[in-house]
């Protein structure tokens, strides 16, 4: 496997409060500062996964980045689980990721939910996005397009994430990278409440929105449900959010 992640020296690589501060530091700082961002560009996986995604995705480079970084060296420490994606809109950060997953590990599936018709109603005292934003999606030209990409280990599940969530993850089993991609309030909270318990102990838990400054209502979740109630501390910042699952401070055994 080719390696180009940066060795930190002097920074342990044991977890303290629930998170690994090497790990955040190789994948953040390799980014912002490093040269890890020229490296992963240059990934000929990264590269092919990119190209299918291409003109179907919003994500920011860093966050993909990221995300790539999290899926190819990351989740290999656990022995089985999926992806699920909350928030979807054209579809193509999920064949990115479904392209990488069936590259490192064959059976892994993604799960990408979204109403693709627009968001659903939001609260103005919190949120600066409003229902109907993002619906210009083609769910059936979407489809089709992943069909001839040959993902096969994609899925795209429609409606709201309360009708369509309990399904979807009682069928995936355990689950190793949560993408909570949604710009609102109850969305976020939602989607995390329902992913939590499903999530293996250590997997990711990844926030694209929450350090945006147009979506202050996915921050107010992460504050109020994962640091303030469940006592979870990030791994990340920067270019997002990532926290372990199930080892906050109200989850320790």
């Amino acid at each position: 496997m080719q390696r180009y992640l940066p060795v930190l020296n002097g920074v342990s690589r044991d977890l303290r409060n629930g998170r690994s501060i090497y790990d955040g530091y190789v994948r953040g700082w390799g980014i912002q500062f490093g040269d890890l961002r020229e490296q992963v560009r240059k990934d000929p996986l990264y590269r092919e996964a990119l190209a299918l995604a291409t003109g179907r995705t919003v994500v920011s480079e860093d966050n993909r980045i990221n995300l790539f970084l999290l899926a190819k060296f990351f989740l290999l420490q656990f022995e089985n689980g999926h992806i699920v994606e909350f928030g979807s809109y054209k579809g193509g950060n999920a064949i990115f990721l479904a392209h990488v997953a069936r590259k490192i590990r064959p059976g892994m599936m993604v799960y990408s939910l979204d109403t693709f018709s627009g968001m659903p109603p939001t609260d103005s005292a919190l949120d600066a996005h409003q229902q109907g934003d993002f619906q210009d999606v083609d769910l059936n030209e979407l489809r089709r397009y992943v069909q001839r990409c040959g993902l096969e280990n994609l899925e795209f599940v429609q409606g709201l994430f309360q009708d369509t969530a309990e399904t979807v993850l009682a069928k995936a089993g355990k689950v190793v990278l949560a993408h909570i991609d949604c710009d609102i309030y109850s969305s976020v909270a939602y989607a995390y409440e329902i992913v939590k318990d499903r999530m293996v102990r250590g997997g990711y838990l990844v926030f694209d929105d929450a350090t945006v400054s147009s979506c202050l209502g996915a921050t107010d979740a992460v504050e109020q449900m994962l640091i303030r109630r469940d006592g979870l501390s990030s791994e990340q910042i920067f270019p997002h959010y990532v926290f372990r699952a199930g080892l906050g401070r109200s989850q320790e055994s």
